[in-house]
């Protein structure tokens, strides 16, 4: 067990008294509660974190928060394994195990690191240009080098095993949601909840207090966290406060609505069975306080990615809240004023500091007065051009004069590099809600711009950098959103008194040195430098937009929080223009990488779409039944014998079904039940072919259109009584067409009387088809079923093994069929009957893929031609389209284009041979050639190998539809390289006068 070397002696917001033992790479320290594992590994003495994603280059910790760049690493193993995650967002606790990731085969030798010395080599758009020009592709030496080169891609490594850990969701509303719990949010939070509003505080922190927690700053004259330990006690005494900490704002949507991800037990090394590992919350708000805070921007020369070169707040974070001295031997670089705190909290925790290096010509204020009498050595006008070492640390730093002292070198010895080049407000949730950050000539940093939903911006995050207007920003904007929503303010009190600080002074970005010896890099994720951009400036692709996609600049998991500035600032120079200009790039959700587990949450495996078993489910079980997935239903797919392949048994239930009598399970058919004076009148309008007029105890099989006029759905409507009808629907859109209906009896026609239920769970479906039929159902039932007493499209009640229950003659198979429904909780009852009750005719239960096989021979058609691209012509139903009264889609469906003569449209194929089995989802061609460019004419819908044809057969779309009868096309399916001849036929193949149906 190593010591921690680095660890100051005492100061710090950690637990001493009680020690954690963690692993990194397999090698165990310790470190103390309230630490991260990057304070941790630099407590320890650690300074080699990572590699860089292109050059493998070594990199350790530079910052102390979500904008990380690099010391990115695998959390955990086995199924709880995560990658990429931010070492200064991880909290430490007993057990932590943690690896580096992106080398091989070591952190310490990496084969790749090979990659920086052909660095000059691999350029931005490298591998596009290498690797996928036309002629190596024509070559197909794409395929010899795709592995290698996918391989060395990426970062971390997914596990392949099951994530055992729970996720949850929740939502919430509330007055105000604050984000950030900084002064400046926490000022605003007690501000709000003291006048009664319903506040949420959200922060992605373990513990409140933002920056206060990482700074020497006082209020009133005391310590600023004794404030926020009072502050924080206030607001629990209030009940109309929510505090989330832990909690990361990801994502900002429409109608104020936010999405943020609570990290519940992350910081356990094996959750509790009762607690989720991390929970989703979509906040409504009716207010929204953006106080995320800034964050500190770098400053780019040579070897700036060596590990030991960190952003100087981050150094000031492990100091004071830590107690970790990020290097014994410090300098300072610098644009601005903060940075001199960084040396005055070092210099005190007992770093020595070399010195500051402050590219202006003046400034430092107070503060550089105050690390003078300090005796730290000030250099005013000059700036870093190289980081000295190796993949153990900076060694040194070497600086020029750029003032009086132009080209005056100087070499500093540092074990610690510190950079600032100024604050940047985190504007990326007012961007996600629509606002458009603005730029800042006075502060030189984007600052929010006018806000587009309900929301305003505070603190640091709106650009007000010093500790006095960040406690002012928070009270004043509360009482203004307060205002808005109609609060009476309780009190008034105006902001403690604080040590006053100065105003960051920052140096124009696009002034900064930007240049040195050795590679200058400005996204230390992805490995994009000055020449990077340099190049994509050379080759065109000046807009940001453009230069993030063609360099990778900012697309990290870091989103470019500290390369993005740098990057527009580079190309600002290069254009000889300014930083607004240039531009920006939009921010987007998520703010942070976000575990796919809690968008999920609970709604994984059998709990995504909850299955849906019919009435008869036990019964197919127990007739060994193979089940399929039929959109949210289980059915049954067919019913094997012994040894029998899923081929003959369906053929054995074809040739069943045609010849004698089958029955099948069609419970999952969506039955909306109709009723009210003007249910026919509704009907009507609904379907595209006549309704007002169906008799009394008929069905009429229906079309329904889209409003532009495409096909929607199929189904048949029965005519129980005047005023009662049941309706139904395919399977797949039994939900979106009862959705439908009633959006039209509430928003379209209120007026009309009727109400629509849905009763798909309520009845147990059950289709009987073959010649036989009549005689098998007549057994079980009191209705006399004679053609003339129960002709074909007659609907009606009757008993039923027993049962009331309803009877359609109806079928989708093309035999004598009907259709029964009984009550659900008779389904069974009702299939044993009907299987007892045809015993001498051989009943056979016949599942899915008979089905389709029996519809393909039909030419019925299914979703997988009514695929919303088609419309009742071009499935050949054209003519059941009314032309004389008004219905939803009749005006949009003669646009021109659905009228155009060589549209595609439903057509029958066989194979050429007779024996070639056709693929669904085939592209239909005129030649035996798939060598580009060939045209696509159309392609295939289903296809089935029909017993009764002994043949396969095929249904799909084709250019000219009949008038190609006849006619030989191909069938290509390029992705397996196949090609064969078919013949267009009618789609109606068996039995196409509908004999069978009226025997």
């Amino acid at each position: 067990m190593t010591q921690q070397p680095f660890r100051t002696a005492s100061g710090g917001l950690i637990d001493r008294d009680h020690s954690l033992h963690f692993t990194f790479d397999g090698k165990s320290y310790r470190g103390h509660p309230g630490d991260t594992l990057a304070s941790a590994l630099l407590a320890n003495g650690e300074r080699l974190i990572a590699r860089s994603f292109k050059y493998h280059r070594p990199r350790g910790i530079y910052s102390a928060g979500v904008e990380e760049p690099n010391a990115l690493i695998t959390l955990r193993s086995g199924g709880r394994a995560e990658p990429n995650t931010r070492a200064t967002m991880a909290e430490l606790y007993d057990g932590l195990e943690a690896n580096s990731q992106n080398r091989w085969p070591s952190l310490d030798w990496d084969v790749n690191a090979f990659n920086s010395l052909i660095a000059p080599f691999i350029p931005a758009g490298f591998y596009y240009k290498t690797f996928m020009g036309p002629f190596l592709d024509k070559k197909g030496w794409w395929n010899r080098y795709e592995h290698f080169i996918r391989r060395a891609a990426g970062m971390g490594t997914a596990t392949k095993e099951a994530d055992p850990d729970k996720y949850d969701k929740r939502h919430a509303h509330c007055d105000i949601l604050v984000v950030g719990g900084g002064p400046a949010g926490l000022s605003a939070a007690l501000t709000a909840a003291e006048a009664g509003a319903r506040v949420i505080l959200a922060d992605e922190m373990p513990s409140l207090g933002g920056r206060l927690r990482r700074e020497r700053y006082e209020i009133s004259g005391k310590p600023g966290m004794d404030w926020v330990s009072k502050i924080i006690e206030a607001l629990e005494t209030h009940e109309n406060v929510q505090i989330l900490t832990r909690t990361t704002a990801f994502g900002y949507y429409d109608h104020n609505c936010l999405s943020l991800v609570e990290r519940v037990s992350d910081h356990y090394a094996v959750p509790p069975a009762f607690l989720p590992r991390q929970r989703h919350w979509q906040v409504r708000a009716k207010q929204v306080i953006l106080a995320a805070g800034a964050i500190e921007q770098p400053l780019v020369f040579g070897n700036n990615d060596l590990p030991g070169v960190m952003l100087a707040g981050a150094a000031r974070a492990y100091v004071n809240e830590y107690g970790v001295l990020p290097g014994r031997q410090a300098v300072i670089v610098t644009t601005n004023d903060d940075a001199y705190r960084t040396a005055l909290d070092l210099k005190a925790a007992g770093a020595e500091i070399e010195a500051i290096v402050d590219q202006r010509h003046q400034g430092g204020g107070p503060l550089m007065e105050e690390a003078r009498a300090q005796n730290i050595p000030v250099l005013l006008g000059h700036a870093a051009i190289r980081a000295i070492g190796n993949k153990t640390g900076v060694k040194a730093v070497e600086v020029v004069g750029i003032s009086r002292d132009a080209g005056q070198r100087l070499r500093l010895e540092a074990d610690v590099v510190c950079v600032s080049g100024g604050w940047a407000p985190v504007v990326h949730l007012h961007s996600q809600s629509g606002g458009k950050p603005a730029w800042d000539e006075d502060r030189q940093c984007f600052r929010p711009g006018p806000s587009k939903q309900a929301e305003r911006s505070i603190g640091s995050a709106n650009g007000d950098f010093g500790l006095h207007d960040a406690l002012n920003d928070g009270m004043i904007a509360a009482r203004a959103v307060l205002k808005d929503l109609g609060h009476a303010l309780t009190r008034k009190k105006a902001a403690p008194k604080t040590s006053d600080m100065e105003q960051l002074a920052g140096q124009p970005l696009a002034d900064q040195q930007m240049a040195g010896r050795g590679k200058c890099f400005i996204d230390l994720q992805d490995d994009v430098s000055t020449d990077d951009v340099a190049l994509a400036h050379r080759e065109g692709f000046v807009s940001v937009e453009h230069l993030k996609r063609y360099t990778t600049l900012g697309m990290g998991t870091d989103q470019g929080k500290t390369s993005n500035m740098q990057g527009m600032a580079a190309m600002a120079g290069l254009r000889g223009q300014s930083i607004p200009a240039t531009g920006t790039t939009t921010f987007r959700p998520p703010y942070t990488p976000v575990a796919i587990g809690v968008f999920g949450g609970r709604e994984i495996g059998a709990h995504y779409t909850p299955l849906r078993r019919t009435p008869i489910d036990a019964r197919h079980d127990e007739m060994g039944c193979v089940w399929i997935d039929a959109g949210v239903w289980r059915r049954p797919r067919y019913y094997p014998k012994p040894g029998e392949s899923m081929a003959a048994a369906t053929d054995r239930e074809v040739n069943a079904t045609r010849n004698s009598v089958g029955i099948c399970d069609v419970s999952t058919l969506g039955k909306i039940d109709i009723q009210g004076p003007d249910a026919a009148e509704f009907l009507n309008r609904v379907y595209s072919n006549g309704f007002a007029k169906l008799p009394v105890g008929k069905a009429r099989y229906g079309l329904m259109l889209r409003e532009d006029g495409l096909l929607e759905d199929d189904g048949t409507t029965s005519r129980l009584s005047e005023n009662h009808f049941l309706l139904t629907t395919t399977t797949a859109n039994a939900g979106k067409i009862m959705v439908k209906l009633e959006f039209y009896l509430q928003a379209v026609w209120p007026e009309l009387r009727v109400h629509v239920t849905s009763v798909t769970d309520q009845w147990a479906g059950i289709a009987i088809a073959g010649p036989n039929a009549r005689k098998v159902l007549q057994k079980i039932t009191d209705r006399e079923l004679t053609n003339e007493a129960f002709p074909f499209m007659a609907a009606g009640e009757a008993k039923i093994g027993g049962v009331e229950g309803r009877i359609f003659r109806i079928s989708f198979s093309g035999e004598l069929g009907y259709e029964i429904n009984v009550p659900a909780d008779y389904g069974i009852q009702a299939w044993d009957a009907l299987l007892e009750a045809g015993k001498e005719f051989d009943i056979t239960p016949y599942g899915m893929e008979a089905l389709g096989t029996m519809r393909i021979e039909k030419g019925h058609i299914t979703g997988a031609e009514m695929n919303g691209q088609t419309t009742a012509t071009d499935l050949g139903l054209g003519g059941m389209q009314s032309s004389k009264k008004r219905y939803i889609g009749d005006v949009l469906k003669d646009r021109p284009a659905l009228l155009e003569e060589n549209r595609q449209q439903m057509v029958g194929f066989v194979p050429a041979d007779g024996k070639t089995m056709l693929r669904a989802g085939s592209q239909i061609i005129t030649r035996n050639d798939m060598t580009p460019p060939v045209r696509s004419i159309g392609h295939i819908t289903a296809v089935a190998y029909s017993p009764t044809l002994e043949k396969p057969v095929a249904l799909g779309m084709i250019e000219g539809g009949m008038k190609r009868e006849g006619e030989t096309v191909y069938m290509a399916f390029p992705l397996r390289d196949e090609i064969a001849a078919m013949t267009v036929i009618s789609p109606h193949m068996v039995d196409p006068k509908g004999e069978r149906l009226h025997d």
